[in-house]
């Protein structure tokens, strides 16, 4: 007898399901919440000369670098000039010290959602504290270049303290913002910040090419070349983010009654790349920390002498346009992936084997308990390594494209944004797929 095809769903489908599943809702407040989030980026603060820092964070300078994953906040010196690195870098340490300490561990693992409570709690804190001591930089910086940055007649001891008031304040709205998006929109809401701040930049990033290539046969043909790379890159990106090994499952066959249950096979999907994209925002927010305070004390005037020296050299190593700094980036982006594939659950190849020992399933040829354990830790070091390589040389193939085409101000928009802006993108579509699925899911079952 032969099978009826089962039809695709039609746009009305389509249109019904959207409407129910409350999907519309939380694209609106996803979307509300950046306009806030934009709208906070273009309100200065109190005495800034906007026009002459532009100038400063236009260069190819670290100002300039951060001003991208900001979206012109930085450049602006708003309010919110801090953007989300702060509550990032909090995350990031959070993270490190509950493998590291016990206590954090178990709040972790074994207390539930109370614990995950108690850790977001103390990475909200710690935030403040990274937002203090940055802001307390910026300033410092700010007070620096005074007779550029600042406007005259400002009271210097006043804006320093106001100023890390409001730029601590700034930094703990965002992350208000990035939680209250990830609770009640779609995406990880840090990302879509993030995501939305590179993409605000595209403009300026296109305009000052335009500049340079207008009337260089040269150039124009290396901005080809230059365009296609950033293109392939894109491919390889999505086809890390895809990938997966499949290991196949045998189950066990259980009669109930005249009926046998089970016996058929599956598999387990490990990603080539577990953390997606947050090893290399992770590795962005590392570096940039040693990296802001290095150029800034460098630059400062109460550091004389060998000390002076010693910052102004350790900051051009980690300059974002040197290879050093690449070669720090790389690293970083393979310790981070491997990092965050150790803290993943359905990475953990012991609480997997139980499991499977737990239900009577097996690895084809490999015994339960112990046997499989090892084999799972030996397949997911081995997808691990290859997928940390290739993030790490994804991550460097524009940035090096750039210098070789001598069109560096696309640089911004180089391996660094397009592996955030595809990997945020492709995560935000396979949420919306998941949410509609698990909707019609529960609906199908009430309906019955």
């Amino acid at each position: 007898m032969q099978q009826p095809k089962i039809q695709p769903p039609s746009i009305d489908d389509l249109k019904s399901m959207f409407q129910m599943s409350g999907l519309k809702q939380k694209l609106i407040f996803t979307f509300f919440m950046m306009l806030v989030f934009r709208f906070c980026t273009q309100i200065p603060l109190f005495g800034i000369n906007n026009l002459n820092f532009l100038n400063i964070a236009g260069g190819e300078n670290i100002i300039g670098f951060l001003d991208m994953f900001s979206g012109g906040a930085l450049g602006n010196v708003s309010i919110i000039a801090l953007g989300i690195g702060p509550y990032i870098t909090s995350s990031i340490v959070m993270q490190l010290l509950a493998v590291v300490i016990p206590q954090l561990e178990q709040l972790q693992k074994e207390e539930g959602e109370a614990g995950r409570r108690k850790i977001s709690q103390y990475t909200r804190l710690f935030t403040v504290v990274i937002a203090i001591f940055q802001s307390l930089v910026f300033v410092l910086f700010l007070t620096r270049n005074a007779e550029t940055t600042l406007m005259p007649n400002v009271n210097h001891f006043l804006f320093i303290v106001g100023s890390i008031s409001i730029l601590t304040a700034g930094a703990v709205f965002t992350m208000w913002l990035a939680e209250l998006m990830t609770e009640r929109g779609i995406g990880n809401g840090a990302s879509m910040i993030i995501f939305w701040g590179i993409l605000s930049r595209i403009p300026f990033y296109f305009e000052k090419t335009a500049k340079i290539v207008t009337d260089e046969p040269r150039l124009q043909f290396g901005l080809v070349i230059l365009l296609l790379i950033f293109f392939a890159t894109m491919i390889l990106i999505v086809i890390m983010h895809e990938a997966a090994r499949k290991i196949i499952i045998v189950n066990p066959k259980r009669q109930v009654g005249n009926k046998v249950y089970g016996g058929m096979n599956t598999y387990i999907p490990f990603k080539l790349n577990p953390g997606g994209v947050m090893p290399i925002i992770f590795a962005v927010a590392v570096l940039l920390f040693p990296t802001t305070v290095l150029e800034v004390a460098g630059q400062s005037s109460f550091l004389k002498g060998p000390l002076k020296d010693l910052m102004l050299w350790l900051s051009t190593y980690f300059n974002p346009s040197t290879i050093s700094y690449n070669i720090i980036y790389f690293l970083l982006i393979v310790l981070l992936t491997f990092f965050y594939a150790s803290i993943i659950p359905n990475m953990q190849p012991k609480e997997i084997a139980n499991n499977l020992k737990k239900y009577g399933s097996s690895i084809p040829g490999i015994k339960p308990g112990r046997p499989t354990a090892e084999a799972l830790d030996r397949i997911l070091s081995r997808i691990t390594l290859i997928g940390a390589l290739g993030l790490g040389i994804i991550a460097l193939i524009p940035s090096f494209a750039a210098k070789i085409t001598l069109i560096t101000t696309l640089q911004g928009l180089g391996a660094t944004s397009l592996i955030i802006m595809v990997g945020v993108a492709l995560d935000f579509l396979n949420q919306v797929k998941t949410h509609l699925l698990s909707k019609s899911y529960e609906s199908f079952l009430k309906d019955r």
